[in-house]
């Protein structure tokens, strides 16, 4: 099996972008995210409490992703499932019982649960605007071009969330993530926001659990040469 270390994922991702606009935006972000941290310091304790109450502690979903470069980072979230989740996954990556909890279902549905990755952007891990982040193994499955969607920060939204969001094939959200860094310009960004308002009082593409089986069309573990 082959396997891409630090340096093939290095050489595999290309430049990063990191010409005047982009730092213009990532300033932008990180700004803007310590004001949002604060004035929304009520709403952030109020989930914190919701899921304390009905299910316990860890309030917050912590896992690795990599971001930019394709470099590992704790991405947050509010738990939105029960303790150990992981557990309940067959061999084909399916859930084998019911793992979203009550509170869980409403901040998926609401997208609340995104609101703790405001403390990502203050880090400068991430960005309000740009490719999801991916679980860590997807770097062993994506193409040298695919992963060309490491070469800015992820975002909270991005071009394939408002384009179909949970329920796109992860080939076409990988597509949408290049096409977004390739052509980025802040009147997109401005669009990109937008749209994601709609998309989330409309509530579309939300899935609360996983869905492989309707939108994993990778290629398998080390079987990332482009065709």
């Amino acid at each position: 099996m082959k396997v891409r270390d630090e340096d093939a994922v290095t050489e595999a991702v290309g430049e990063v972008r990191d010409d005047w606009r982009v730092k213009l935006k990532y300033t932008a972000d990180r700004a803007l995210a310590v004001g949002l941290i604060g004035a929304l310091a009520p709403v952030f304790g109020g989930i914190a409490l919701a899921i304390a109450i009905e299910d316990g502690q860890p309030v917050l979903f912590v896992q690795q992703r990599p971001g930019v470069g394709g470099r590992l980072f704790p991405c947050y979230k509010f738990r939105t499932m029960i303790v150990d989740a992981d557990k309940y996954i067959d061999d084909e990556g399916k859930p084998t019982r019911p793992r979203v909890t009550r509170v869980g279902r409403f901040l998926r549905k609401t997208s609340l649960d995104e609101l703790a990755q405001l403390l990502n952007i203050a880090r400068g891990e991430m960005s309000f605007i740009g490719p999801r982040p991916p679980i860590p193994i997807h770097l062993q499955r994506y193409t040298d071009s695919q992963m060309g969607r490491f070469r800015m920060r992820p975002g909270v939204t991005g071009l394939a969330q408002i384009n179909g969001r949970n329920t796109l094939p992860w080939s076409k959200r990988l597509a949408f993530d290049n096409t977004y860094i390739d052509t980025y310009s802040l009147r997109g960004d401005l669009r990109i926001l937008l749209k994601t308002v709609g998309v989330v009082l409309r509530r579309e593409g939300i899935v609360l659990d996983r869905n492989p089986g309707e939108v994993d069309d990778l290629a398998p573990v080390g079987g990332w040469e482009d065709a």
